[in-house]
């Protein structure tokens, strides 16, 4: 594990909706993970407290955790999990690029920093080491997954940006990416047999769009009868949504064995927790996608605080 204080080295605008960091620190020459590409590989960034301070990790080690859970609320400093954007340079001079959502206020505590982030700003970053168990990558389709669904909002787009990178330049799929704007739209690194749909807002209800695209191309691939699928209701909603083939937040079964309704895909869905509910509802109940080709995390909740 790598622990240690990054400094801003350069703050780029990339439109209304993102800001894109790049972060540098000595520590940074080990970070990575052994014998895979970083693909959604997640980090945690410890942004100043009120007061302008960085929490202090001096002396702490894998139980850094209750280090910064055992200070007081106002002198830790709030703490966020972002996804590396992408990791270039060697040695000394690598660099840790990270792109944040700016939401519009009241907003978190990383869209605020994000706004007026400078370069010389210090943070503190909690990432992996090279050589040592880490975790914090869920996209692990197994050789028998042949066809990528990638379906994610704002709040994805830097994980399916990085996914894009990282794959073989022989992968096929199609990739739904739900953001605020169509200046949001970016030009993404990816093979030329993964097809991206960018579906801009612009005023829709959060969610709605993607749905829609995703579950039309779904029902097609499959199929079945096109769905007019809705957001979840709150009622309906697993607060820690977070279902992949080795780990399921609600307890369900990981084996396998459903029949191959569509054998070769392989889904990864991220972003707001209603839409991901939806959809994993959709794949899994109503056309039986086997759980061992999906990945479906809730990112955040509408009108949720989030959580470190």
């Amino acid at each position: 594990m790598i622990l240690t204080e990054v400094e801003v080295t350069s703050v780029e605008r990339l439109s209304a909706s993102f800001v894109r960091v790049e972060l540098a620190s000595p520590a940074l020459a080990d970070f990575g993970v052994d014998g895979s590409p970083l693909f959604d590989q997640r980090i945690k960034l410890v942004f100043p407290n009120a007061a302008g301070e960085l929490t202090s990790f001096e002396g702490a080690d894998e139980t850094w955790l209750s280090t910064w859970l055992q200070r007081p609320v106002e002198e830790r400093g709030p703490m966020r999990t972002y996804t590396v954007r992408a990791l270039t340079g060697s040695g000394a001079a690598t660099r840790l690029v990270v792109d944040i959502v700016i939401h519009e206020p009241p907003c978190g505590p990383g869209s605020t920093w994000a706004r007026a982030a400078r370069v010389g700003d210090r943070l503190v970053l909690v990432g992996p080491r090279r050589g040592a168990a880490f975790g914090g990558i869920e996209f692990a389709p197994h050789a028998a997954m042949t066809e990528m669904v990638l379906v994610g909002d704002e709040t994805a787009v830097p994980a399916i940006a990085a996914i894009l990178a990282d794959l073989p330049a022989t992968a096929v799929g199609r990739v739904f990416l739900e953001v605020p704007l169509a200046e949001d739209i970016q030009e993404l690194e990816a093979p030329a047999g993964m097809v991206v749909t960018w579906l801009p807002r612009n005023g829709a209800a959060h969610g709605t769009r993607i749905l829609a695209a995703a579950a039309e191309r779904l029902a097609v691939r499959a199929a079945a009868e096109p769905a007019a699928l809705t957001l979840a209701a709150e009622d309906e909603i697993d607060p820690d949504l977070w279902e992949t083939p080795a780990y399921s937040s609600s307890g369900e079964s990981l084996a396998g064995g459903a029949a191959a309704v569509l054998p070769g895909v392989y889904a990864w869905i991220a972003g707001e927790s209603a839409m991901v509910t939806s959809l994993r509802r959709y794949l899994v109940n109503e056309i039986g996608l086997d759980r061992s080709q999906v990945a479906f995390m809730g990112y955040w909740r509408r009108g949720v605080a989030m959580r470190s």
